[in-house]
């Protein structure tokens, strides 16, 4: 539905995106992570066709057009990742000027509203919204039109507990009407929940796409169990290590990182020895903590 070819944006001597090869496929929803100005939000506007090419195509539909063509717009609707709104304007009046520039329907008014979750402010001028009340005004517009492509920059920064309820609602509805969502984000939290797949943009290139069953598999072969013995000798350690390298004793707790699989040789290991085990817990990788290893940073 979307596809990046050999993308490349280039602003005077800054190369924001480098050659970027992605396919965004119908009904799914894929997330751009990344550290600030790794190109999520110039892949974003170019796949909005807001910005050209300098290089390379972004195809949007089935056939693709370029997303820069006027007929591409049916297809696309795009929220920012600034929003701003008239503030003498309410809630209400806001998207009747929108709708009207989209050309959707009356109707469809009440309905972006409830899905917003903004239907006890749409009477009250924008000048009294918060920061996350203007963001779900903001996401109402970009529900507007019946696009078959949703492109949201950053849609949950500002938003509360309850925003985010109805954002995620409205992501699962469009996915469930098959749909297409592509969306950047920060949050990881929002990457566990709705995405299907993720891509890693670091300085402006594409470093990693993955799905969420390789996303659970890798959180899982960086897990480890923690085994609480009364004792460990150097005899049952060696045995430990035999099957894991990393084993370590550290107080009264046989630490075995690795994947679940090794957990139950490492346990029978143990029975032999004759060694009572006084506790077990077990616990996946941090996604954090990989995703920092994945582009490079530390804490």
């Amino acid at each position: 539905m979307i596809r990046f070819q050999g993308f490349r944006k280039q602003f005077g001597a800054h190369v924001a995106v480098h050659d970027l090869d992605l396919d965004v496929r119908r009904g799914e929803v894929l997330a751009l992570l990344g550290p600030n100005g790794s190109g999520k939000t110039t892949s974003l506007k170019a796949a909005a066709g807001l910005i050209r090419p300098t290089s390379g195509d972004v195809l949007v539909g089935d056939p693709g057009r370029p997303s820069s063509a006027t007929a591409s717009r049916e297809f696309l609707s795009y929220l920012p990742q600034r929003v701003s709104f008239p503030e003498s304007l309410t809630g209400r009046e806001a998207l009747e000027f929108y709708r009207g520039l989209r050309g959707t329907a009356a109707s469809r008014v009440p309905e972006v509203l409830r899905m917003a979750a903004l239907n006890g402010a749409a009477e009250r001028a924008v000048g009294t919204y918060s920061g996350g009340m203007v963001q779900r005004l903001g996401l109402a517009v970009a529900l507007l039109p019946d696009a078959p492509v949703l492109l949201l920059d950053e849609p949950t920064a500002a938003l509360d507990p309850d925003g985010l309820s109805s954002f995620y609602a409205v992501v699962e509805r469009h996915t469930h009407e098959g749909r297409t969502v592509l969306f950047s984000s920060h949050q990881l939290g929002d990457v566990e929940r709705l995405a299907d797949r993720f891509a890693v943009l670091v300085e402006g290139r594409l470093v990693s796409v993955l799905s969420q069953r390789e996303i659970h598999d890798e959180l899982a072969s960086r897990g480890s169990m923690r085994v609480r013995l009364d004792g460990c000798s150097e005899e049952l350690l060696r045995a430990v290590h035999a099957r894991t390298p990393g084993a370590a004793w550290t107080g009264d707790e046989l630490v075995v990182p690795g994947p679940p699989a090794i957990r139950p040789i490492v346990i029978d290991v143990i029975r032999t020895a004759g060694v009572e085990i006084r506790g077990l817990t077990s616990e996946d990788g941090r996604l954090d903590v990989w995703y920092r290893d994945l582009v490079g940073e530390r804490p």
